[in-house]
């Protein structure tokens, strides 16, 4: 299991939406194949045939909690967990 697929676990399964590393969840979503723009202290995502941008900013070094719920909910509607 790599990296990326541990992540994506981890995501699902939701128990530590506090302790996600920002950098890790960036690099995920750049994976995914999402496009990244870099506005301030925003870094707004994009992917064709996905509708939602996604729109993260950091906590510390940390991933805010409720804006990897909002990854998680991308994944799942997308069933992306399988390009990971």
């Amino acid at each position: 299991m790599g990296k990326h697929d541990k992540l994506v676990f981890q995501i699902l399964r939701g128990l530590s939406d506090a302790n996600i590393a920002f950098d890790d969840l960036v690099g995920l979503l750049k994976h995914l194949g999402f496009d990244m723009r870099v506005s301030g202290s925003h870094h707004l995502f994009r992917k064709a045939g996905v509708t939602e941008k996604i729109n993260l900013q950091k906590q510390g070094s940390k991933a805010k909690a409720y804006q990897v719920r909002q990854v998680r909910d991308v994944i799942q509607k997308y069933r992306l967990e399988s390009e990971a």
